[in-house]
């Protein structure tokens, strides 16, 4: 009887489990529709470069350079984030939509402490459906 009663005990949560996740398992809706009938409202991000190279430049003398891009998609673009990779650097960005077929930009402004060799990146994220895109500057800082 003990045996019995264990099996019950064991099998029922099992049964549950296995029922609830089946019903878990809803059809698509009637009125969905396929993916290649969605439309595309994404930007996209046309550079005129992504690399710049500022040279030799002295310490503690900032330096600045202006990354334009041509949004080439059929959509309005929007930058969600920009990112630089350290506190010596700061970027600022185009705010406002930039429509299909206009440019914007991303200026990337470098404050060097030491002597040295450099290199930052900018990340900037934007609704273009292809990741972020990686901006670099870079440089040798002397006396």
């Amino acid at each position: 009887m003990k045996k019995i009663i264990l099996s019950i005990l064991v099998c029922v949560p099992i049964a549950i489990g296995i029922a609830s996740i089946v019903v878990a398992q809803q059809p698509l809706a009637s009125n969905a529709k396929p993916s290649s009938e969605f439309t595309n409202d994404l930007g996209s991000f046309t550079w005129a470069e992504t690399s710049f190279d500022f040279g030799k430049i002295k310490v503690k003398a900032p330096v600045t350079h202006e990354f334009s891009f041509i949004n080439g998609g059929d959509s309005p673009l929007v930058i969600t984030s920009v990112q630089a990779s350290c506190g010596c650097t700061v970027a600022k960005y185009s705010k406002d939509p930039i429509s299909p077929g206009s440019s914007g930009y991303v200026t990337a402004t470098y404050d060097a402490a030491r002597v040295g060799m450099f290199t930052k990146t900018i990340t900037v994220n934007a609704n273009t459906g292809s990741g972020a895109v990686v901006l670099t500057v870079k440089g040798e800082v002397v006396e």
